[in-house]
């Protein structure tokens, strides 16, 4: 059993992750980050949630590039082959479930 306060997660880098759990393969980690990640693709489905702050996603559908702000308590998800970046407008932690060793 664990109990994890996200909001007062911090990391020592941009995108420092907590390892929450891996069911089977899909990971539940909760990141911290005040910097940009980088374009990329996951290995798989992606689930992200923002649990404090303000996030802007930018991803690419039929070659056209998107963007979205997620606040507190939002949801993306990313289906297979959805090319994204998260852009986090101040600092954020967020909720990623995914395939384990995804990008």
């Amino acid at each position: 059993m664990k109990i994890i306060r996200s909001k007062t997660f911090t990391a020592e880098r941009a995108w420092g992750a907590l390892d929450i759990a891996d069911m089977g393969g899909i990971t539940t980690r909760l990141h911290w980050t005040d910097q940009p990640y980088k374009w990329h693709v996951n290995d798989g489905e992606e689930v992200f949630a923002v649990l404090d702050g303000r996030v802007e996603m930018r991803y690419r559908e039929a070659g056209l590039e998107h963007s979205t702000v997620l606040e507190t308590g939002d949801v993306f998800y990313a289906s297979v082959g959805t090319e994204h970046v998260a852009h986090p407008l101040g600092e954020a932690r967020i909720l990623v479930v995914e395939k384990a060793g995804s990008v």
